[in-house]
């Protein structure tokens, strides 16, 4: 990681943090920073890059699980310590710098040198979860899985459609094309890592390789960084993607959208988006499986006398719905084939009754209810 410092610090949150509060620590930063908001302000541009490459992988679950099995064995200043001048080839210190002692090679202690390649599996950890900030080798690589929570209208949701996403992705300069040096830069290699990309610090019987802070994991330095990423070889970009909503969604619904992720790094394939979908309420209908329930008010006259009433369907069309005489509030009628389709069933439309009682009366109406509550033997 840039700069050695651990992600967790840099967001502002601790170790055990959920995704949600990680996700909305995020975006509060973001936002704060951003440099939309923030113009001709280096520093608020410099800490936006720093939030984006810890949100990369603190974000990113399977990311997350590498960064904290690394983080616990010290790999970003929580064990152990850099090498320092005492732990330069030939001195008796653990930590070492690419091509020098190995920790363990002079004085008496016993003590073993861990490469992250030999832990877990996690040998290409820094090419695939620091982006350009933790890449050595420029090989293929494969573009960033974004996951987002959409929300959807009900009706959408019930007859399908397509809503928009904004999409924030982090992505290969396509200036440096990620090397991180500005047009017409030369390369070098990095003399802090002796192009290794890496550098070793260790304590307490250990040593771990890191990436290295002066070349950002590449092994090689340009002779000028690019205007555009300042030198980490990767941005943040904005994406608008048009969602398509299958007919009969309902909420947690995942999709999947092979490619629409961020882009591929050197040639690699692009990442996924993968879409939580969240249906919203609505004003006049709800769901039950396939069914949907609408609620219609009708007065007492209505309900006492019987009435028709008309009723549009989700889908927009009107449907005449007969009220018999003596219906209590509450009561429900079907209607066939109005309901939710999906997977080549159909639910109904319950359309249900909710009587309604007038709030004043006037003359005509006052002496209509006392004659009809009289003949009802009603007395007052």
């Amino acid at each position: 990681m840039a700069n050695g410092k651990d992600f967790y610090a840099v967001l502002g949150v601790s170790a055990t943090a959920s995704a949600d509060d990680i996700k909305k620590q995020y975006r509060r930063l973001a936002k704060q920073y951003h440099p939309d908001s923030n113009a001709g302000d280096p520093k608020a541009s410099e800490r936006f890059k720093e939030i984006s490459e810890a949100y990369g992988t603190l974000g990113d679950a399977d990311k997350r699980k590498q960064y904290d099995e690394l983080r616990r064995l010290g790999a970003f200043g929580g064990f152990g310590t850099r090498a320092s001048s005492a732990t330069r080839p030939g001195s008796s210190g653990f930590g070492t710098r690419p091509g020098g002692t190995r920790p363990g090679a002079s004085g008496g202690s016993s003590t073993f040198d861990f490469d992250v390649g030999g832990i877990g599996g996690l040998g290409d950890l820094f090419s695939t979860m620091f982006g350009a900030g933790g890449r050595r080798a420029r090989g293929p690589e494969a573009g960033q899985t974004i996951e987002r929570t959409v929300d959807v209208p009900f009706r959408v949701a019930v007859t399908g459609g397509k809503v928009p996403v904004e999409l924030e992705v982090q992505e290969e300069c396509a200036t440096c094309r990620g090397s991180g040096g500005a047009p017409g830069a030369t390369i070098k290699q990095c003399d802090e890592c002796n192009g290794r990309g890496v550098i070793s610090f260790g304590q307490g019987g250990f040593a771990v390789n890191r990436p290295c802070p002066v070349c950002m994991g590449r092994g090689q330095i340009p002779s000028e960084r690019c205007p555009t990423c300042a030198g980490v070889g990767s941005v943040r970009a904005r994406r608008k993607v048009l969602i398509t909503v299958p007919p009969g969604t309902e909420s947690g619904l995942k999709l999947s959208m092979k490619g629409q992720g961020g882009r591929g790094a050197a040639g690699g394939q692009p990442g996924d988006l993968v879409i939580t979908f969240q249906v919203q309420p609505d004003r006049f209908y709800t769901r039950d499986g396939l069914d949907l329930i609408a609620t219609v008010p009708i007065n007492v006259a209505q309900a006492t006398l019987g009435s028709r009433v008309s009723v549009r369907t989700v889908a927009g069309k009107k449907v005449a719905v007969r009220i018999p005489a003596g219906t209590p509030s509450g009561k429900r009628f079907r209607v066939p084939g109005q309901g939710v389709e999906k997977d080549g069933k159909t639910g109904d439309l319950l359309v249900e009754v909710a009587i309604t009682v007038p709030e004043t009366l006037n003359e005509a109406q006052e002496k209509a209810m006392r004659d009809f509550a009289e003949a009802s033997g009603l007395k007052f």
